[in-house]
């Protein structure tokens, strides 16, 4: 008698026979010791996401996550955009938008690249031709919230970086 395996049977017995990594712990629990903080970043986070089109502050909060390599926040706002209806391609495209261009409106666009500049500010400056082109697409109220959003998840990966928060483990409230 033959017996015939399945795709997915075989990658089943073979992902159950992997042997991860161990996961690393955490360094400091910052919620529990300074709570009034955290609070304050909640609610910085809570102002940043006003009136800002979720999917782009689901962009953002990805890619800057991205560079500044915040496992956690990748593996949590990937899911967060995931359960929003966001698309697992753009996603994946997401590391290398400026080749990936064409998952991405002109708005988006303009977004990843103000994220990018703002993000990697040891590079000098925000170029005035990549503020100029948010500018372009954005009025005031919403060039102001695109940095807001921005200032915010940089705050919030070098939070969770140099605290070693653990991914892996977040499930989306809409989930």
């Amino acid at each position: 008698m033959t017996t015939h395996t399945t795709l997915t049977e075989t990658a089943t017995a073979t992902a159950s026979n992997v042997e991860y990594a161990p996961e690393h712990a955490p360094r400091l629990p910052l919620a529990e010791r300074v709570p009034e903080f955290y609070r304050a970043m909640r609610r910085l986070d809570a102002a940043a996401a006003q009136d800002i089109d979720p999917t782009l502050y689901h962009l953002i909060k990805i890619r800057a996550s991205q560079v500044n390599r915040c496992a956690f926040c990748i593996d949590m706002h990937t899911k967060d955009a995931l359960a929003e209806g966001e698309t697992v391609e753009r996603i994946v495209q997401l590391s290398a938008w400026e080749e990936s261009r064409h998952f991405y409106t002109e708005r988006e666009l303009a977004a990843l690249a103000l994220t990018e500049s703002v993000t990697v500010l040891t590079e000098g400056s925000v170029p005035d031709e990549v503020y100029a082109q948010a500018a372009a697409h954005f009025d005031e109220t919403e060039l102001s919230r695109v940095i807001s959003a921005i200032v915010v998840i940089n705050a919030w990966n070098r939070i969770a970086v140099t605290t070693r928060m653990t991914p892996g483990h977040y499930t989306p409230r809409s989930a």
